[in-house]
Order: structure tokens, then C-alpha cells, then sequence
């Protein structure tokens, strides 16, 4: 049964890498329609996190609900609720940019010529249009980042995940990055943000969690967050790696 108010519910979430434990029994609830941040140091449990929200990644307890659907269970609905934007440039580097587009539309059902509309639209949206008989070893690293962004939404999406997507970038790449994001959570899109830049989580969140050797530390809104005392090691620590 689709759940409209939380558009991610994950309890007593654990995962082991062998001996290893990634995660320790998290839990925690996203609204629909939150600009949520992740923070924590490399290592913390952030993109284990995300790994299994989008099911690339099993868990060993807990259950993770996308709108209320089971991503074992129900990971066809699931996942169609859900745009990913990774950090690696995996595209194919035999198809232009627009086919790259058409080509990800096609794995949710999307005709041909709806997703070269939405294709057309997005790379519009984020200044690529000019380049979409490119492949993309052609463009610039900002402009794959961009193109990133086009294929996480180009199934529209409720939710948009992303895994430290200004990592690497200039300031000016990284502006604009943020300029996008807040516009599409003003137009209602669920955003997750994985970071470790307090300045990022502090510019776009509303809401923050913070994950430290894979348990939360804390959870609550941007501005408690920054008020509480209790976590400065914490965003030493986390604010600290580069």
C-alpha cells in the first residue's frame, strides 16, 4: 500500500561486509517533499545507505519502504520512484547524450518519443541542449555532472538520491549545482543529499542526519542541528575530510 507522507522509511537497518559492519540498526523517516542531508566522513555508511535504497545492495535486517513499498518486496514500484545521481560518469561511450537519456527512459517503460521529449526538455533545463549529438567523453566535467542530473530525472521521479554530487566540482559548478536542486525541491521533488560539506547541507537541507561508523548520531532539523553543541567533534570530523 503506497504511503503519500513518508517518502523513505528505513528500521533497524543492518549491514555486514563479512566481519564488517557498515551499518548498525539505523532507522529513520523522510517526509515527502524534504530536502533531507546525509553527513558523514568516507566510511561512515552513506553510500551503503543509498546502495540499498535503490537495491543495489542487499541488507542482512531491517526493512527499507520507498511511498510505503518494500524494496525487496515491492522493488519494482520502489525503484520507479526513485531518480539516481552517482558519483562516477558510467555512461556508454558509444551513444550521444540524448540517446544516453532516451536509452535509461526506456528502463521504466517510457516510449521512444515521450522520452526524446523529456530528453530535449531536461538537457534544455540544464544547459545541454546544444550538445546532445555529443557522446560524453566530449564534455566538460561540469557538463557531466550536469548530465548526471538528466538521467536521474528523466523518468520523473518522486525522489532524487545523490551521492556527493558537488565532489570535485569548482565553486561556480557548485553553485549551479545547488541552484538546480533547490528548484527542484520547490517543484516538489523528495531530495536525499549524501555530503561531508556542512556548507552544502547548510545551504539547501531542511532536514539533517548525521551517520558516524555506521549509526546515527543525530537527526533533526537544519537549524537544531547547527545549534547543538554536543556535535562539534562530530562535524570536525566530518567537515575535516576533504
Amino acid at each position: 500500500m503506497r504511503d503519500s507522507d513518508n517518502a523513505i522509511h528505513i528500521s533497524n537497518l543492518s549491514k555486514f561486509y563479512g566481519k564488517l559492519q557498515a551499518l548498525n540498526n539505523i532507522s529513520f523517516t523522510i517526509k515527502r517533499g524534504d530536502f533531507y542531508g546525509f553527513l558523514g566522513p568516507n566510511g561512515a555508511g552513506k553510500t551503503t545507505t543509498i546502495n540499498i535504497i535503490t537495491g543495489l545492495s542487499n541488507y542482512n535486517a531491517g526493512s527499507v519502504k520507498i511511498f510505503g513499498h518494500d524494496v525487496t518486496r515491492d522493488y519494482r514500484d520502489a525503484r520507479r520512484l526513485i531518480g539516481l545521481c552517482t558519483q562516477e560518469f558510467n555512461f556508454d561511450p558509444f551513444l550521444s547524450i540524448a540517446q544516453l537519456l532516451v536509452y535509461q527512459a526506456g528502463y521504466f517503460g517510457i516510449p521512444k518519443e515521450e522520452a526524446k521529449s523529456r530528453a530535449a526538455t531536461l538537457l534544455q533545463r540544464f544547459q545541454l541542449l546544444d550538445k546532445k549529438d555529443l557522446k560524453y567523453r566530449a564534455l566538460s566535467g561540469g557538463m557531466k555532472k550536469r548530465l548526471l542530473l538528466c538521467r536521474a530525472l528523466i523518468h520523473d521521479p518522486e525522489i532524487l538520491i545523490l551521492d556527493e554530487p558537488t565532489s570535485g566540482c569548482d565553486l561556480e559548478l557548485k553553485f549551479l549545482i545547488w541552484d538546480h536542486l533547490a528548484k527542484l525541491n520547490k517543484e516538489g521533488k523528495t531530495i536525499f543529499l549524501t555530503t561531508h560539506y556542512m556548507e552544502e547541507a547548510e545551504k539547501l537541507c531542511k532536514t539533517i542526519g548525521i551517520i558516524n561508523h555506521g549509526r546515527i548520531v543525530k537527526m533533526d532539523s537544519k537549524e537544531n542541528i547547527l545549534q547543538d553543541k554536543s556535535l562539534q567533534d562530530v562535524f570536525l570530523e566530518v567537515t575535516g575530510i576533504e
